[in-house]
């Protein structure tokens, strides 16, 4: 299973967050940070604060903050909120799949996403920033 850029972006941001240490950076810090086009991270941060995970704040001494709920997230729920809930394969697509009447694939695909998701449920945006994870993302943002 591959992540959508979206959701690795997602991630990447709530990390990049969790280790800010009181700074504020900007959604252009961050996508620069992150080189990944501004417009795309604009998308991403506006899906992370419409989910309470961080805080955005206009204007002179504004910036992105990652919220207490953000900090708690499940890496589990971040990643299915951005994935979605589809099928690992498309069964009934514009050319249905023959053996989708009889098929027992589709649903050992369906238990393979859910034990994946099932394994991140535990693990926190605050678990994943642990050292040696924290520094690195540091001196990443102080290059930019």
């Amino acid at each position: 299973m591959r992540l959508l850029r979206s959701t690795d972006l997602a991630l990447r941001v709530l990390m990049r967050l969790a280790v800010s240490g009181g700074t504020t950076p900007t959604t252009r810090d961050v996508a620069a940070a992150m080189e990944v086009p501004y417009t795309h991270a604009a998308k991403v941060v506006a899906e992370l604060q419409h989910m309470a995970l961080l805080e955005a704040r206009r204007g002179r001494g504004g910036g992105l903050a990652l919220t207490e709920k953000g900090r708690t997230a499940s890496v589990g729920a971040v990643v299915r909120a951005f994935e979605g809930d589809g099928d690992v394969v498309d069964c009934e697509g514009a050319s249905p799949c023959p053996l989708n009447s009889g098929c027992r694939l589709r649903g050992a695909l369906r238990q393979a996403q859910e034990a994946f998701f099932a394994s991140l449920d535990p693990i926190t945006v605050a678990d994943i920033v642990t050292n040696p994870t924290g520094p690195l993302l540091l001196g990443i943002s102080a290059r930019v």
